[in-house]
């Protein structure tokens, strides 16, 4: 046996160009130019400029909002077989190791929020509510009532700020007591069965 040479050995090295392309539209992004002058009057305390020109905050590269070259970033970071449709707070805590730029936790959350698949796939981490549990129906009128309270109103001449809406559940009447916001809620019970046992109509 003999080893018998053919061809050639070549070795194939994958890089990734995003890297190229953001320091590539920092030169043309106006805010990351602004960002730049503001570092040379010595008014942006965490950003630096390499001796390359490259713009950074802290350690994180600068990364320049361009529509076409977020998305691409935000697909890479999210639809790849090696990043498995992340939520959005495992996505923004892997980008924001390396890149920076402003809103960065919002627009990610937003873009997870609008993946199909996400929607449509991912389980609700989240104890069943169970069967509904509907109120009772009264047997007699002002025997169960809801109250609730409109408040933030121009004062009138009394200094009432608020009006105070009482609804009986069964017959759907309601009385409207004007009222101050500084009243105590200690005693409102027996003012309320005091109104509504005179019978006031307000």
């Amino acid at each position: 046996m003999e080893i018998i040479q053919h061809g050639t050995l070549a070795n194939i090295t994958l890089d990734s160009t995003i890297l190229d392309q953001i320091v590539s539209a920092q030169t043309k992004n106006k805010g990351v130019a602004h960002i730049k002058e503001r570092v040379l009057n010595g008014k942006a305390q965490c950003f630096q400029v390499d001796d390359k020109g490259v713009l950074w905050f802290k350690n994180r590269l600068v990364f320049p909002k361009v529509p076409e070259l977020c998305q691409q970033i935000l697909d890479e970071a999210h639809l790849s077989r090696y990043s498995i449709h992340l939520g959005s707070n495992k996505m923004y805590q892997d980008l924001k190791q390396r890149f920076w730029w402003t809103k960065m936790k919002i627009e990610i959350a937003r873009y997870v929020a609008k993946c199909d698949i996400c929607q449509r796939v991912k389980a609700v981490h989240l104890k069943s509510a169970g069967l509904l549990q509907p109120l009772s129906i009264p047997s007699w009128k002002w025997e169960d009532i809801s109250m609730d309270f409109i408040v933030g109103l121009p004062k009138t001449s009394k200094g009432f700020d608020s009006i105070w809406v009482i609804v009986d559940r069964l017959t759907k009447v309601a009385h409207f007591l004007s009222v101050k916001t500084s009243y105590p809620a200690v005693g409102d019970h027996v003012y309320l069965r005091v109104m509504l046992t005179k019978g006031i109509d307000l």
